[in-house]
């Protein structure tokens, strides 16, 4: 089955957003007619500061880590690529654990790991103090991951979504701030019982 277009994909997260998170600001005959770039909702407090993403891939994510670097830079990020940087075998548990420290010690803001299929990559993460880890396969479980459980590392399996897919779910995932409140109580819980495993 091939990728969904560009435009089929901006077509798709336009009805996704209008229905679900309200956050389209384009009229009905607009979102009808020809496709439009999505408007993403701003949630940087400070959107001149230029955030530094950790970015990585074993093998299998190698290519797309390469497709993404140039998306970073163009939605104003920098990045900094941890490798690897051939098709190569490797191990993704170097790969996701070297993102993971990047952002555990806040040298990078937020991570990014591609592997195959990104479970193992959110494993390896989600086992370094402070990170919250989560793989998204679609737009529903980025928005999610952020608004719900504040993640600061996104996993990616380049085996199982496409190009397409994968530039809307970390535009998506970039710029969602997370929703606090009643969230804040539980992330406060997972932090809690990080705690209790580290000395």
């Amino acid at each position: 089955m091939s990728d969904p277009a560009d435009d089929e994909v901006h077509q798709i997260v336009q009805r996704v957003l209008k229905r679900y998170a309200g956050l389209s600001n384009q009229s009905p005959a607009a979102s009808a007619g020809a496709s439009t770039p999505v408007t993403l909702p701003q949630t940087d407090p400070n959107p001149t500061l230029r955030k530094v993403i950790a970015i990585g891939a074993d093998h299998g994510g190698f290519e797309l880590k390469e497709i993404l670097k140039p998306e970073l830079t163009a939605l104003g990020y920098d990045y900094i690529d941890v490798g690897t940087n051939t098709k190569d075998a490797v191990d993704y548990p170097d790969f996701a654990h070297e993102v993971a420290k990047l952002v555990s010690s806040g040298k990078a803001w937020r991570g990014v790991m591609i592997d195959g299929a990104g479970i193992g990559s959110c494993i390896v993460a989600n086992k370094v103090p402070g990170v919250r880890a989560g793989m998204a396969y679609d737009y529903s479980s980025a928005l999610n991951s952020r608004e719900h459980n504040d993640t600061n590392l996104l996993t990616l399996g380049a085996g199982l979504i496409g190009v397409a897919l994968a530039k809307q779910i970390l535009k998506v995932w970039l710029s969602t701030p997370f929703g606090g409140e009643r969230h804040q109580r539980r992330v406060n819980k997972i932090t809690a019982v990080e705690k209790l495993y580290t000395k």
